[in-house]
C-alpha cells in the first residue's frame, strides 16, 4: 500500500481575481495555486496572506457573484472534474462556507476544451457561461427579473436574486474556440439579447470570428428554462490573422471588443460593425490582459514584456486609434489583476509572481511571491541522515535539501528547497572559534532589552556591546567580570546586580560600580581545589554542582548564603541540573552519569520528591549509552503543565509532563534528533510561552502547535551554541556560534518550507549533482527575440553547489537541444573510475541529416574547472533519458533503449560501443535501473503511450552478444511521464501519467503461470491532479515505530513536491480506515466527495475512490480537528476513543516526515 504527503505546495498561479470577499469594505486578491485557494489582503507592505484552503480538485475557473442578500461577494469556483460550486466567507468562524454545493457537468461523450476552461458573466449580470468542452457552451442563468422562472404554484419558494440557476448545455459548431467574451452595443435596446463573440479555428486552420446571442426563456417552474445560442445579426466573415489569440471587451463609452494578434491588433465596433486594424511595430505573442479603466489596458506577452494599451476616442466617443507602449518586463504572466492605485498583480506559472506599480513609461516591482514551478528536474543534495552506521534519525527527512531546475527561459532558475524552521542571518560579529557558551545581559539593568553579549571560550571570556542602532564594539572589561577564564553562567539578577559563575567561584557584581558585592567559593574536601561543573539559575536562586558530587543552593536575594547542601556520592555523580525560570518554583531536576535516572529535588532542603527513568520509550538501531546530558523545563503549550526535556548522550530527547506542585514526571515520550547529545536552550516567545532550540548535528526547534509538541529542523548549518538576544536593534533575535563564526540571526517560530534561488535566465531543463566535484551539471536552454525572430541556444554548464555560480560552459551546436544529463563514474583509460558528466541531445531542425538526430557526449571536469569533451556518439534519435547499469550507459532514444560501453582503443581515445538494444512500443519517456543481486540487472522503461515494461540486461557469454530481454510488462494504455523503482525486494515501481494519476506496479515473481510472472499488476492508484515531471528514489533509514517507509520524492509541473512512502503491513488497515472516516467527517468546500477527487481518472476509466492509496494531507488534518470530531473519526474507523493519544502520536510521526 502507498502513502503520499506534500512537502511543498504548488506555487504556480494560473487564476486570480479581486473581489470584496472577506467583507463589503475590503477588497481581497484570491489566487488559485493548483487545488489551493489563497486569500490575500492589500496592506501598505504589500499583499499579506490571510487564509488558505485546499479544494478537492484542481481549480480551473474563478469568478465573482453577488446575491441580493449578501453585502460581500461570493466566489464561483470551477474544478477539473467538470464541477463548479460557490463559496462565501463566514466572518464569525473565519472559514469558507459553501453556498452552492458542487454541480457536476461531466459529459463522457464530449472532449475537454483544448484552450482551457472559461467562465464569463454578461454585462447585465443575467447569465454566466461556462466553456468546459469543445463545441459546448453551458449557460447558467443568474436569478433575476429576466431569468426568474414562472411559478406554477403560489406556495413555491422564490429563488434568491443573484444566485445561480440550473445549467443549460448548448452545442455549437465552433469546436476549437481560442477566446470568447461578452460585449455591449452603443444603442442597447431594452430587450436586447446578450451577445457573445467567439474567436475560433475552423477545420481548415483558419481563424474566424463568430457572434452569437443568448435566447433565453425562463419557462414554468415545472418545465425548466430553455436557452439557445443563435447567430446574431452582426457578421464578420473575413479570416483573421493566424496568430489571433484574445478577445478583450470594451465597455462604455466606446462599446465593442479588441482582437489581439501576433502582428496586429483589431478593434470591432459593435454598433456600426466597423473594423479597424493596426499593425504592431514588432511581432509578439500576447498571453494575458487586464482592464485599468474604460480606455486603458495592461497587456503581457510570451517574453515577459508588459504593455500599456490605450484607446483614443473622438468627439462621438468612437475609437479613432490606439497607442501601445512597452512599460517594463516581468515574469511571463499567466493572469493579470489590477489592484488599484496603479498597482498590478502579475500571476505567473513559469516565474515568480509579482506586484508591480505602473510609472510613466516604466514599472517598479513592489513585491515578489516565490514560485518554483514548473519543476523540470531536481536532485537531492542530502537527506540529513545522522550517520552511516545504521542509526536511524526519525527527524532526518526534515533536513532533506532538494535543488530544482525551475521556471522557463528568462524566468529559469535554480531553487534550493528545504523543509524546516527558517533562520535569517542579520550579521556576522566575529570569526570566533571554540565558543563554549553564550549569554545575553543588560548593562543598565533594564529588563526590556539586552545590549551585551558575553562569549565564553575555553580559557577566556569576551564581551560585545551593542548600541541602540545595532553598532557593535568589543569591550576590554565589563562590570567587573572575570575575563581571563571560561564563564559557566552570567546574567542579570535584578536592575542593579549581575552574577557570574566560573569553575572556581560565584560572584555578585554591582552594575553601577562594577565592584563585587558578594562572592562564594566551593569548599574543598581534599587536597585539590573544588570545581564547579554545572549551574542553573532563575532570578532568586542559583544552584551549582561541585565536582559532580555535591549540590549547593545559593540565594541571590542576599549575599549568596547557602540555603541547602546535598551530597550525591561517587556512585551517582551529577551530570546536569535545571530549575524553572519561574522564581516561585521549588523544584530542582537532576540527571546522573551512572544511570538514566532523573531525580526531582526540593530546593529548600534538596530532598528527593520524585524519581523517573529517562530511558527512551523506543530504542532504534544498536544499543548506546543513554546518560542524561542536558535538562530543561519549559512551558510550551498553553494551559498545560510544563514539559521537562531530557537530552541523552545518544541523541535521543525524552520529554515528561511535569506537575509543578508535586514534581511528578508522567507521560514520557522520546524522539531521536541525532547521534550526539543535544544542547537545549529556551527561546522565550512574545505570548509568554517558550520554544526550545536543540543543537546536535542539526539544529531543531521544538514548539507547540494545535496543542501538541512539534519538532522541526532549523536551517542552521553549523550551530554549536545559541542564546536568545532580544536587543533593541535586533528584537527577537538569537546569537549563534559555530564554525563560521559568531552571528546574530532571526529564527522563525514555526516550521515552513524555505526556498532559496538563483536566477539563471535560461531554462534549466536537466540537473545532476556531483558530490565529489561539489558542482551541479546543468542542461540549459536560452531564448531571445531578435528583430521578431526567436533564437534558441542550448548548453551544458557546471555550477558551484554552494553559490550556484557558473564555472564552465559547453555550448551545443546550432538547432541542438539538451535532452538529458547524468553524473556517473566511467573508466578513465587506466583502469580507474573517474567522475564524468554525460549529456544527451536532440536536433530540432527539419532539414537535419536523418541519420543524425541527436548526440551522446561524455564530458570531463578538469582540475581548473573546465569542461573537456572525452568522446561523442551520433545517434539516430533524440536521447531522452540517460542512466547507468553495470558500469554501462543506458540511453533512451526515440524508439529504442540502447546499452553503450565506454571503450578505449588506446588510453586516450575512447568511444561508445553499442552493446544491446530494446525496441519500445512507441517512445521511451523515462527509465530507472536497479541491481537487486549480483549479476542481475534490470531496466524499467516508461513508454509514451504503453505504460511500463521491465527488461533484463544480460552480458554475453562465450562469444555471444549482450541482450535486453523483456521480463515483465503492464498491459495498459497509459501515457507515462515518469517511472521509478520503489522497492527492489518487492519488484515495485511507481508510475505517473499525463492525466495526473499515480500507480504502483508490482511484478509477482511467485505467480502460478509464466504470464502471471510477466505481468505488472496495479497494487495502488490515486489521482493527484498534477502532472509529475520527475521522481527520485531515496534510501532513508526509518525507526520501527514509523508506520511508513519513505521511498521517493516527486516534483510536478505546478511546483509542488511530494513524499511517496509505502505503508508497513501492520499499519495498512488502520490508515485505510482512518482515511475513510476522515473523508466522511471532513467536508471540503463545495462538498465535493473525497473519493471522487482522488479516484483514478483516464479517458477510458474513472474510479470513485483511490485504490490502496492513503492521502497524507487528509490524515494529517486529524490533528487540526476539534476533540469531539477526533472522537467521531475514531468511532467511524472502529478504532475506539481509548486509542486517541496513540493515533495522535502516529499522525504526529507522519507529519514529521514532511
Amino acid at each position: 500500500m502507498a502513502y503520499l504527503a506534500p512537502i511543498h505546495y504548488a506555487t504556480s498561479i494560473r487564476h486570480a481575481l479581486k473581489i470584496n470577499f472577506l467583507s463589503s469594505e475590503e477588497e481581497s486578491l484570491i489566487a488559485a495555486k493548483n487545488n489551493r485557494l489563497e486569500i490575500y489582503s492589500q496592506t501598505q507592505n504589500g499583499l499579506v496572506s490571510q487564509y488558505t484552503r485546499a479544494m478537492y480538485g484542481k481549480i480551473t475557473m474563478l469568478s465573482k457573484q453577488r446575491p441580493a442578500s449578501s453585502s460581500a461577494d461570493h466566489l464561483f469556483v470551477g474544478i477539473d472534474r467538470s464541477m463548479y460550486f460557490t463559496l462565501s466567507w463566514d466572518a464569525a468562524t473565519k472559514q469558507l462556507r459553501t453556498e452552492k454545493t458542487y454541480v457536476d457537468q461531466a459529459d463522457k461523450s464530449a472532449r475537454d476544451s483544448q484552450t482551457g476552461d472559461r467562465v464569463h458573466i454578461d454585462p447585465t449580470g443575467s447569465f454566466m457561461t461556462l466553456e468546459i468542452y469543445e463545441g459546448i457552451i453551458t449557460i447558467v442563468p443568474i436569478i433575476g427579473p429576466s431569468t426568474l422562472p414562472k411559478r406554477s404554484a403560489s406556495n413555491q419558494a422564490t429563488p434568491e436574486h443573484g444566485t445561480l440557476g440550473e445549467p443549460i448545455p448548448i452545442r455549437i459548431p465552433e469546436m476549437f474556440v481560442r477566446s470568447s467574451t461578452f460585449f455591449t452595443t452603443r444603442l442597447r435596446a431594452p430587450k436586447e439579447k446578450p451577445k457573445i463573440a467567439l474567436l475560433y479555428e475552423d477545420n481548415y486552420k483558419r481563424v474566424k470570428l463568430r457572434i452569437r446571442e443568448i435566447d433565453f426563456s425562463p419557462g414554468l417552474s415545472g418545465d425548466g428554462p430553455n436557452a439557445e445560442l443563435p447567430d446574431a445579426q452582426q457578421k464578420y466573415d473575413k479570416n483573421l490573422e493566424a496568430g489571433a489569440s484574445h478577445l478583450i471587451p470594451v465597455s462604455a463609452p466606446a462599446h465593442g471588443f479588441i482582437v489581439l494578434g501576433e502582428t496586429s491588433i483589431l478593434y470591432y465596433e459593435a454598433s456600426s460593425e466597423q473594423v479597424r486594424r493596426k499593425a504592431l511595430q514588432a511581432a509578439t505573442i500576447f498571453v494575458a490582459w487586464e482592464q485599468i479603466d474604460a480606455q486603458r489596458y495592461v497587456l503581457a506577452d510570451e517574453y515577459g514584456k508588459l504593455y500599456l494599451f490605450m484607446l483614443e476616442l473622438d468627439a462621438q466617443n468612437s475609437v479613432s486609434g490606439w497607442k501601445l507602449d512597452v512599460i517594463g518586463e516581468t515574469s511571463k504572466a499567466e493572469v493579470l489583476v489590477y489592484l488599484g492605485a496603479g498597482q498590478v498583480f502579475v500571476g505567473s506559472h513559469s516565474g515568480d509572481s509579482q506586484v508591480i506599480a505602473i510609472k510613466p513609461q516604466a514599472i517598479d516591482t513592489l513585491q515578489t511571491l516565490s514560485n518554483i514551478a514548473p519543476i523540470l528536474d531536481f536532485t537531492i543534495m542530502d537527506m540529513g541522515n545522522s550517520s552511516g552506521e545504521g542509526q536511524a534519525n526519525e527527524f532526518s527527512s526534515g533536513q532533506a535539501r532538494l535543488v530544482t531546475g525551475s521556471g522557463a527561459f528568462k524566468d529559469g532558475s535554480l531553487r534550493s528547497v528545504r523543509s524546516g524552521v527558517g533562520l535569517e542571518d542579520l550579521g556576522l560579529i566575529d570569526q570566533i572559534e571554540n565558543v563554549t557558551n553564550l549569554f545575553s545581559v543588560n548593562s543598565s539593568g533594564s529588563i526590556e532589552h539586552v545590549d551585551t553579549l558575553v562569549v565564553s571560550l575555553i580559557a577566556e571570556t569576551r564581551i560585545f556591546h551593542f548600541s541602540a542602532d545595532g553598532d557593535v564594539e568589543e569591550l576590554a572589561g565589563f562590570k567587573g567580570l572575570h575575563l581571563n577564564c571560561s564563564t559557566l553562567f552570567t546574567g542579570n539578577v535584578d536592575s542593579n546586580r549581575l552574577v557570574q559563575v566560573t569553575e572556581s567561584s560565584v560572584r555578585l557584581l554591582d552594575l553601577q560600580s562594577g565592584l563585587i558585592s558578594a562572592e562564594w567559593q566551593p569548599p574543598s574536601s581534599g587536597p585539590s581545589a573544588a570545581t564547579i561543573t554545572a549551574v542553573t539559575s532563575n532570578s532568586s536562586t542559583l544552584v551549582v554542582s561541585v565536582s559532580g558530587l555535591r549540590l549547593y543552593t545559593l540565594s541571590l536575594s542576599s549575599s549568596l548564603h547557602v540555603i541547602s547542601c546535598h551530597e550525591a556520592g561517587f556512585d551517582s555523580q551529577i551530570a546536569c541540573i535545571n530549575i524553572a525560570r519561574d522564581p516561585s518554583s521549588s523544584l530542582l531536576f537532576v540527571g546522573f552519569w551512572g544511570s538514566t535516572r532523573i531525580s526531582v529535588l526540593s530546593l529548600s532542603d534538596l530532598s528527593t520528591v520524585h524519581t523517573a527513568s529517562a530511558a527512551p520509550v523506543s530504542s532504534f538501531g544498536k544499543a548506546s549509552p543513554t546518560v542524561p546530558r542536558s535538562l530543561l523545563l519549559a512551558r510550551i503549550l498553553q494551559d498545560q503543565s510544563p514539559i521537562l526535556f531530557v537530552a541523552l548522550a545518544d541523541g535521543t530527547v525524552v520529554t515528561f509532563s511535569c506537575d509543578p506542585s508535586t514534581g511528578a514526571l508522567v507521560n514520557p515520550k522520546s524522539i531521536v534528533l541525532g547521534t550526539q547529545q543535544a544542547d537545549l536552550r529556551i527561546l522565550p516567545r512574545a505570548d509568554g510561552l517558550d520554544n526550545v532550540l536543540a543543537i546536535a548535528e542539526h539544529a531543531s526547534l521544538i514548539y507547540g502547535s494545535e496543542g501538541r509538541l512539534t519538532y522541526s529542523a532549523v536551517t542552521a548549518e553549523d550551530a554549536s551554541v545559541v542564546a536568545p538576544f532580544d536587543a533593541e536593534a535586533y528584537p527577537g533575535a538569537i546569537a549563534i556560534a559555530g564554525s563560521s563564526g559568531l552571528k546574530i540571526a532571526i529564527v522563525d517560530e514555526e516550521r515552513s518550507t524555505h526556498v532559496q534561488g538563483l536566477q539563471v535566465g535560461e531554462t534549466v531543463r536537466r540537473i545532476a549533482h556531483s558530490p565529489k566535484l561539489n558542482v551541479f551539471g546543468l542542461g540549459t536552454i536560452s531564448r531571445v527575440l531578435d528583430n521578431g525572430v526567436e533564437l534558441v541556444q542550448s548548453a551544458f554548464k557546471i555550477a558551484d553547489e554552494v553559490t550556484f555560480a557558473v564555472q564552465a560552459t559547453y555550448a551545443l551546436n546550432d538547432d541542438e537541444l539538451v535532452e538529458s544529463v547524468m553524473r556517473c563514474e566511467l573508466d578513465d583509460g587506466y583502469g580507474r573510475k573517474a567522475e564524468r558528466f554525460v549529456v544527451g541531445t536532440a536536433y530540432i531542425a527539419d532539414d537535419a541529416d536523418e541519420a543524425i538526430r541527436g548526440r551522446i557526449v561524455v564530458l570531463e571536469v578538469t582540475e581548473d574547472r573546465q569542461l573537456k569533451e572525452i568522446c561523442e556518439q551520433n545517434v539516430k534519435g533524440a536521447c531522452r533519458v540517460l542512466s547507468m547499469i553495470d558500469g554501462r550507459i543506458v540511453a533512451a532514444l526515440i524508439k529504442t533503449v540502447v546499452i553503450y560501453e565506454l571503450s578505449y582503443t588506446t588510453s586516450s581515445v575512447p568511444s561508445l560501443i553499442k552493446k544491446a538494444s530494446y525496441r519500445t512500443s512507441t517512445a521511451p519517456i523515462s527509465v530507472t535501473t536497479h541491481t537487486p543481486s549480483e549479476g542481475e540487472h534490470f531496466v524499467a522503461i516508461g513508454d509514451l503511450m504503453k505504460s511500463v515494461s521491465v527488461v533484463k540486461y544480460n552480458r554475453g557469454q562465450r562469444g555471444q552478444s549482450d541482450n535486453l530481454d523483456e521480463v515483465a510488462r503492464h498491459f495498459s494504455t497509459t501515457w507515462v511521464t515518469a517511472v521509478e523503482l520503489i522497492d527492489a525486494q518487492d519488484n515495485s515501481y511507481l508510475v505517473s501519467d499525463a492525466e495526473g494519476n499515480l500507480m504502483v506496479l508490482r511484478q509477482d515473481l511467485k505467480g502460478v503461470t509464466i504470464e502471471d510472472r510477466k505481468r505488472l499488476q496495479v497494487t495502488s492508484e490515486m489521482c493527484i491532479s498534477e502532472l509529475v515531471n520527475r521522481m527520485q528514489r531515496i534510501n532513508m533509514p526509518t525507526p520501527p515505530t514509523l508506520p511508513v517507509v519513505p521511498r521517493a520524492f516527486l516534483a510536478t509541473v505546478e511546483g509542488s513536491i511530494h513524499l511517496f512512502a509505502t505503508i508497513k503491513s501492520e499499519s495498512q488497515d488502520l490508515l485505510m480506515r482512518l482515511q475513510g472516516a476522515m473523508a466522511e467527517v471532513v467536508k471540503s468546500p463545495g462538498n465535493v466527495p473525497f473519493g471522487q477527487w482522488r479516484g483514478f481518472r483516464s479517458p477510458v476509466r474513472e474510479e470513485t475512490e483511490p485504490f490502496r492509496f492513503v492521502d497524507g494531507e487528509l490524515i494529517e488534518m486529524f490533528l487540526d480537528l476539534r476533540p469531539n470530531l477526533q472522537v467521531e473519526v475514531l468511532e467511524k474507523s472502529d478504532v475506539g476513543e481509548q486509542r486517541l493519544e496513540e493515533i495522535k502520536n502516529l499522525v504526529e510521526s507522519l507529519r514529521r516526515l514532511r
